[in-house]
């Protein structure tokens, strides 16, 4: 018999990372995000946040929209449903982690 697998190696590479859990934990709570609204309810700069979003956009968690709004270019961001899925697969994988971690202090 093999011992059952620790919660902690289920977490994703692309996921688990902070600033990237934060953006998807961001963006699932609206259906479009500006680029500097979620710059600064990260609190990153706009290179460390292009960094972070290009890796989603390449796993196809998120969506970048160009536009312009008085010849300024604007970008609007959006979790994909493969997003939100792997949002949810995290969070869920997190909360098989803690209650480990409970059942171990009770």
């Amino acid at each position: 018999m093999t011992p059952e697998q620790h919660p902690a190696l289920e977490l994703d590479e692309t996921t688990h990372q902070r600033v990237r859990l934060g953006i998807l934990a961001v963006l699932s709570e609206t259906t479009e995000c500006a680029f500097p609204v979620l710059r600064e309810q990260l609190g990153l700069t706009d290179g460390n946040l292009s960094r972070h979003l290009r890796v989603l956009e390449d796993a196809g968690l998120v969506e970048a929209r160009k536009t312009f709004e008085d010849r300024r270019p604007r970008t609007w961001l959006r979790l994909t449903k493969q997003g939100r899925k792997a949002l949810r697969d995290q969070v869920a994988i997190m909360e098989k982690l803690v209650a480990r971690l409970r059942a171990e202090d009770g």
